[in-house]
């Protein structure tokens, strides 16, 4: 018997075998309200229509700088036994780091910045925890994109977060164009949890942090989410920050063009919504991946 043969109260049943369907959303994307965070009664509404919130000019020019140097600093040496760094496929080049508000005592303060974690906190109604962070690395011309995905459907599928009660966000340290790799979202498309087929190989996060192959949806699914909900993309200088829920449908092109796009990535899940077993896989992801220490937040 396999993990995934105990799992009764699965609302988000997903890696399955035959057709997969779109099934609405059980939770809600906002769970707390105005009086609770910094986050103004509109621009929640907005967040719960639409499963993204901009906030432009988060970070000082100062802080940008400093965190560029962050990246550069962990991005150099020698990375090869180090499981926490993603490389790219086909050039060698660093794609990601992950647990970095570990191993970086800078992120360690940001994850715990009034201007981050009181939104975290208000989005999420609740004590909030860090499931996952990283620095992503997309160089000029040699940058990858990643395919169209919802991150809850893995780490419900692979980590066992039971609801879609988890926030990302992502701060640029580089200014993101329209035609660098910017980050496309379908506006609205959190309210559609898409099931994706196929059974979770062993130890598939070796591979799919590199280039996800299953928990994708097909180009069906895509072409019909697209035509409900479109398609909106983060562009912005430097600094802005990108608020968006764990089911919406979002992902980005490679980068063809000579201006490098850089982001720090930290996702924060309320304590209430803490990982079980994975769903839909027979072992847990390490947790530098997927955190399990639900000790929540303090500044």
């Amino acid at each position: 018997m396999t993990l995934t043969d105990t799992r009764v109260d699965d609302s988000y049943p997903t890696r399955i075998t035959g057709k997969p369907e779109h099934l609405p959303r059980t939770h809600p994307t906002v769970w707390g309200t105005e009086g609770d965070g910094p986050l103004d009664a509109a621009t929640l509404a907005n967040h719960e229509t639409r499963g993204y919130t901009v906030v432009d000019q988060l970070l000082s020019p100062g802080e940008i700088q400093t965190y560029w140097q962050e990246l550069v600093r962990m991005s150099s040496g020698d990375h090869r036994d180090d499981e926490r760094v993603i490389t790219e496929a086909k050039t060698g080049e660093v794609r990601s780091i992950f647990d970095v508000h570990e191993t970086s005592a800078l992120i360690a303060e940001l994850v715990r910045d009034p201007r981050v974690l009181d939104r975290a906190r208000q989005i999420l109604g609740s004590e909030v925890y860090i499931h996952q962070s990283r620095v992503n690395y997309m160089p000029g011309f040699k940058g990858t994109g990643f395919y169209w995905h919802s991150d809850f459907e893995t780490w419900h599928a692979e980590d066992g977060m039971p609801a879609p009660r988890a926030v990302s966000c992502s701060i640029a340290l580089t200014d993101n164009y329209p035609f660098n790799g910017g980050l496309m979202v379908m506006p609205g498309s959190q309210r559609t949890f898409v099931q994706c087929a196929g059974e979770t190989p062993q130890s598939n996060y070796k591979s799919s942090l590199k280039e996800q192959r299953v928990g994708v949806p097909g180009e069906d699914d895509i072409t019909k989410l697209a035509a409900e909900y479109g398609i909106d993309q983060f562009t912005g200088q430097a600094g802005s920050a990108l608020w968006f829920d764990s089911n919406v449908m979002h992902g980005s092109s490679n980068n063809i063009t000579p201006y490098p796009r850089s982001n720090i990535f930290i996702v924060f899940n309320s304590v209430e919504n803490a990982l079980r077993e994975p769903f839909a896989a027979i072992e847990r992801r390490p947790a530098f991946i997927a955190g399990r220490d639900s000790t929540p937040l303090s500044r």
